[in-house]
C-alpha cells in the first residue's frame, strides 16, 4: 500500500496529464487533496481526466497545447495561481518516444520533434514554475527523465539525448534555487504499462525485460508514488537527484 499524503491547500501542475504516467500522477495528487492545473496536447483525453477527478470530488482545470510553446507555460502557471492562489508542486512529464532507428537514419525533423517536447518542453515549464515558486519562497518540481537518461540503448539516440538533457537541466536548476526553499529533482522510469510502451515491438520488449531484474513492467501508479514522495516533506533533504524507478535495470 502506498503512503498517503495530505496536499490539501496545495496546487500542482502536471504536463502530459492525459494518459500514462501523467494521468496516474494527476489522480494520485487529486486523491491527496491537491488542486490541479493539467496540460496536454490531447484535449479530448484531457477532458476525460478532468471528468474523472471532478467525479471523485477533486478540483482541476486544464489547458490543451504544445509544451514547447513558452507562452503556454507562462499561461499555465498564471492560470494555476489565478484560480487556486499558488503553485506548490509541478510534475513536468510530457514526452514522446519518437522514431526508433539507428542514429545514422534519424532525420533532423524527427530529432527536432523529440527535442521540442522532451527537453524544450521541460525547460519552458520549469522556467515559469520557478519564477512563481521563487516569489513564494517554496516549491517542489519533479522532471520526468527516463531510464534512457542514465544509459544508452540502440535505436533511440534522439530520445536518450533529450532524457540525458533533462537530468542536466534538473541538476543545474536545483543548484540555482536550493537556497530559495525550492527543490528540483528528476525521476527516471523504466519500462511501464503505458501507451508509450505499447508502441515498442513486443520482441524487443521481451528482450528488454530480461534486463529489468524485477521481471515485469512498471505500473503508472508506482511512478506516481515516487513523484508524490519527491513533492512531499518526506523528501525535504533531497534535491538535484535523478531517481531510478526502473525495477533494478541500472543496478547491474
Amino acid at each position: 500500500m502506498n503512503p498517503k499524503y495530505d496536499f490539501s491547500g496545495q496546487v500542482a501542475l502536471i504536463t502530459g496529464a492525459a494518459s500514462g504516467l501523467g494521468r496516474a500522477t494527476a489522480q494520485a495528487f487529486a486523491e491527496s487533496g491537491a488542486a490541479l492545473l493539467l496540460v496536454d496536447r490531447d484535449e479530448e483525453k484531457l477532458n476525460s481526466v478532468l471528468s474523472e477527478i471532478a467525479g471523485e470530488g477533486g478540483r482541476a482545470i486544464a489547458l490543451a497545447g504544445d509544451v514547447s510553446d513558452e507562452q503556454l507555460a507562462q499561461t499555465a502557471v498564471e492560470r494555476a495561481v489565478g484560480e487556486f492562489g499558488s503553485l506548490d508542486m509541478a510534475y513536468n512529464n510530457a514526452g514522446i518516444l519518437g522514431p526508433m532507428c539507428p542514429m545514422m537514419e534519424e532525420t533532423g525533423k524527427g530529432y527536432d520533434e523529440v527535442n521540442a517536447v522532451n527537453l524544450r518542453g521541460i525547460w519552458t515549464f520549469m522556467k515559469h514554475e520557478l519564477h512563481q515558486m521563487n516569489k513564494q519562497g517554496s516549491g517542489s518540481i519533479v522532471n520526468c527523465s527516463s531510464l534512457g537518461g542514465l544509459v544508452g540503448l540502440p535505436g533511440r539516440a534522439a530520445y536518450h539525448a533529450t532524457k540525458h538533457g533533462v537530468i542536466g537541466l534538473t541538476k543545474s536548476a536545483a543548484l540555482d534555487v536550493a537556497a530559495q526553499g525550492i527543490r528540483v529533482n528528476a525521476i527516471c522510469p523504466g519500462c511501464n504499462e503505458t501507451p508509450m510502451g505499447d508502441g515498442i515491438d513486443p520482441a524487443a520488449m521481451k528482450e528488454f525485460l530480461k534486463q529489468q531484474p524485477i521481471g515485469r513492467m512498471g505500473r503508472p501508479e508506482e511512478i506516481a508514488a515516487a513523484v508524490l514522495w519527491l513533492c512531499s516533506p518526506a523528501s525535504s533533504f533531497v534535491l538535484g537527484v535523478a531517481l531510478p524507478v526502473d525495477g533494478g535495470f541500472v543496478a547491474h
